[in-house]
């Protein structure tokens, strides 16, 4: 695909960023909850301010755009992103239900969550060309696999929480700043 045919498909930035933001907001607000006071409200009020301060660089990039950036695309959600999509609900749920009701290790609930998400990433970064998806990729899965060692070593549910599942907001929320940052810098998210 050249440079001229990918600046005019959209890059995905809106509801991508929207996405990233919401599920960001979610791990940061839920996996903070274990840890003792007062760092569950320091968190949790950290990850609101830089949500907020992600969806007023979003509008930013959005004014700055020009309308046929964020067109609809054909072949974003093709048969490839919904295999992807199939693959990770299987994983992720199968997974679940044998840490939660076989293993009864609920303590890394979290973490394979951050494992099977960010593997997904890696697929989508495939089928869409994006390589800041590998990074983001790569940042979840080695969060998860860190929340299973974390556990392995004697960690708390709090502590495995904390490093899988608020680490990994941190994550999402890092590649939202970044496709941001290049976005209104002129950049070609989908190119980066």
């Amino acid at each position: 695909m050249t440079t001229a045919q990918r600046r005019t498909q959209p890059s995905g930035i809106v509801v991508g960023s929207m996405v990233a933001i919401t599920f960001g907001a979610v791990f940061v607000l839920v996996n903070s909850a274990g840890l003792p006071g007062p760092w569950p409200l320091v968190i949790r009020a950290a990850g609101l301010v830089v949500a907020v301060m992600l969806l007023v660089g979003l509008v930013l990039v959005v004014r700055q755009a020009p309308p046929a950036a964020f067109a609809p695309a054909p072949g974003y959600m093709n048969r490839r992103y919904w295999l992807i999509l199939a693959l990770e609900a299987v994983a992720l749920f199968g997974g679940l239900a044998v840490i939660n009701n076989v293993l009864h290790r609920t303590a890394v609930s979290v973490a394979w969550v951050a494992l099977v998400v960010g593997v997904h990433f890696f697929g989508l970064a495939w089928i869409w060309r994006m390589p800041l998806y590998h990074w983001l990729g790569a940042a979840m899965t080695l969060l998860g696999l860190a929340g299973f060692l974390v556990y392995a070593l004697g960690g708390t549910a709090a502590t495995v929480g904390l490093v899988a599942g608020v680490g990994s907001g941190v994550a999402l929320y890092a590649a939202v700043g970044a496709a941001l940052r290049d976005a209104l810098r002129g950049r070609d998210p989908v190119a980066t």
